[in-house]
């Protein structure tokens, strides 16, 4: 009888068994990936890997490392020495300066005011700002004193060829050509960064006084034309450029650590900036600019195209914002119609054959060369970075968001920029 109960328990318990569901390996994976909305955990630890290598190799003193998709923050994490010298570890919270990161933002701006019927892309800007009425292209240049002579223009600079990079403008210190950076420097023009008292009024006019590289619209230069659509806000808009900025875009999206010029209580915040030097990491001074120019100074100068500090997750949101078609939580800054057009590409065929286009903010992978390049993500892709060395980029299709943040000068050999878009991209295992 005993034994006879015994074989029925048996029984029953293996039937039972039988009628659970196993699980497979596929679905752990699953279960798994759904922490990580579909990247492999494993694979992301590559990318940890690979920021520690590079810090101990002395490409980098550290940064921090942002990975969000579907809208949610996966991956975000500090690395190395944001003061070396000091022995001060980076922090998730840290503040950079995002230099050209701001361009994006600028361009936001602008087209929110486009939004509300206030001008067209293609109107000359010296209707806003009558100075570029007299701005021409480079003739001749005269070495010893970087006095030039110019020749008139065939059309106008538009709000359009602003937007874009193919006014024609030039960059200052940082211009491929020296004869541009020498007539900028003797014009007294504010490039980017200062804690001088300097403002958009006074320094957009002396860039309308400089000479042009090329006719506008026939070809691409990296120029200050989105500091000069900073003031073209201001005049649009009737408030100053920080201020249209904190209560259009960073009050509303929550984007509470992005700022010109930082509060005294989030000074402390900001890293210093670092470069190699016999070896070693150390702080990055110069004469050409004050270094602590977001927490020094006049604070009287928003430059539309570098002027902004920022953190890893407060660029997230503003890039969120944008894939998902102009709203985050609830708050529309852009219509969907308003942000597809900014993503189109808007430069004709200045970039024909590369692996990007550029459209009214980014550049942006294109499918026929930029996929099969292969780790630079899919069609759609946007991205930009900054010259303190920070880089960002999304991709809509797989609705992947990266940012590195770090915070250096100089070459020390730094691969960490594609390497982690790389690694991002081959940590996708849904």
């Amino acid at each position: 009888m005993k034994a006879f109960a015994f074989l029925f328990l048996t029984l029953l318990i293996l039937a039972s068994c039988r009628e659970q569901p196993q699980t497979s390996y596929t679905e752990i994976r699953s279960l798994k990936g759904q922490e990580t909305e579909g990247l492999d955990p494993d694979r992301l630890k590559r990318i940890d890997q690979m920021m520690e290598e590079a810090i101990a190799e002395g490409e980098i003193p550290g940064g921090v490392a942002l990975i969000a998709r579907n809208g949610k923050i996966v991956y975000h994490k500090a690395f190395g020495q944001s003061d070396t010298e000091q022995g001060t570890a980076f922090q998730k919270n840290d503040i950079f300066r995002i230099a050209s990161q701001t361009k994006a933002i600028t361009s936001t701006a602008v087209m929110m005011l486009w939004e509300e019927g206030h001008f067209q892309l293609d109107e000359p800007i010296s209707k806003y700002i009558p100075e570029f009425k007299n701005t021409g292209i480079l003739a001749t240049f005269v070495e010893s004193d970087s006095s030039f002579t110019t020749t008139p223009l065939t059309s106008p600079i538009t709000i359009r060829h602003l937007l874009t990079h193919t006014s024609g403008i030039g960059y200052g210190m940082i211009d491929g050509d020296p004869r541009f950076r020498k007539a900028f420097a003797k014009a007294g023009i504010t490039d980017a960064f200062t804690a001088e008292a300097v403002t958009l009024k006074e320094n957009v006019p002396k860039i309308a006084q400089m000479p042009l590289h090329h006719q506008p619209g026939e070809g691409w230069t990296y120029s200050e034309g989105l500091d000069v659509l900073g003031r073209f806000v201001e005049i649009v808009s009737e408030m100053p450029f920080d201020q249209f900025l904190k209560s259009r875009i960073f009050d509303p999206l929550g984007m509470e650590d992005t700022w010109f010029y930082l509060p005294e209580q989030l000074a402390d915040r900001l890293v210093p900036v670092q470069h190699k030097e016999d070896g070693s990491w150390k702080v990055f001074e110069t004469e050409v600019f004050n270094i602590d120019y977001p927490i020094e100074g006049a604070r009287s100068f928003f430059s539309g195209g570098a002027g902004l500090s920022s953190t890893a997750r407060d660029y997230f949101v503003f890039l969120q914002m944008m894939l998902n078609k102009g709203v985050y939580n609830e708050v529309r800054l852009l219509s969907r119609t308003t942000v597809e057009t900014m993503m189109v590409n808007q430069i004709g065929d200045h970039w024909e054959g590369g692996p990007a286009d550029f459209n009214l903010a980014f550049s942006v992978v294109n499918a026929d060369h930029g996929v099969a390049k292969g780790g630079l993500g899919g069609p759609g892709t946007f991205e930009w970075g900054g010259y303190f060395n920070t880089q960002y980029f999304a991709d809509p299709g797989e609705q992947v968001i990266g940012i590195l943040m770090k915070q250096t000068q100089g070459n020390a050999g730094d691969q960490t920029g594609w390497k982690f878009k790389q690694m991002v991209f081959a940590s996708i295992a849904d």
